[in-house]
């Protein structure tokens, strides 16, 4: 069985800082581009990151250099540091692997509010 797995979502006031995490298992981690998607209420999904095994990660305009993802192959896991927040970063961040097949995790919400 599949399974991706976020979590560390929260509520952080403008400036801070939040790591997300994904935990997965069930498919070959190292053949998968592993991303991070999110989805503002009213707003259409947004590709954030995406970690491949074959080049240097890559960002949206939106969040470059203030997001970094990272991925342990070893460990099955894809992160995403998110530093200085914005109140237009609130969302809910989906971790998605995307390979041979498409998977997605349930979610975990971030809302940046004061």
């Amino acid at each position: 069985e599949v399974q991706l797995v976020e979590s560390g979502g929260g509520l952080v006031q403008p400036g801070g800082s939040l790591r997300l995490s994904c935990t997965t298992s069930g498919f070959t981690f190292g053949s998968y581009d592993m991303s991070w998607v999110r989805q503002a209420p009213g707003k259409g999904p947004e590709l954030v990151a995406t970690s491949t095994n074959s080049g240097a990660p890559t960002y949206a305009d939106s969040v470059k250099g203030r997001f970094t993802i990272s991925r342990d192959n070893a460990k099955n896991t894809v992160s995403l540091q998110m530093n200085s927040l914005k109140p237009e970063d609130t969302a809910v961040y989906y971790c998605n692997a995307r390979g041979w097949r498409d998977y997605w995790g349930q979610g975990t919400q971030v809302t940046v509010s004061s």
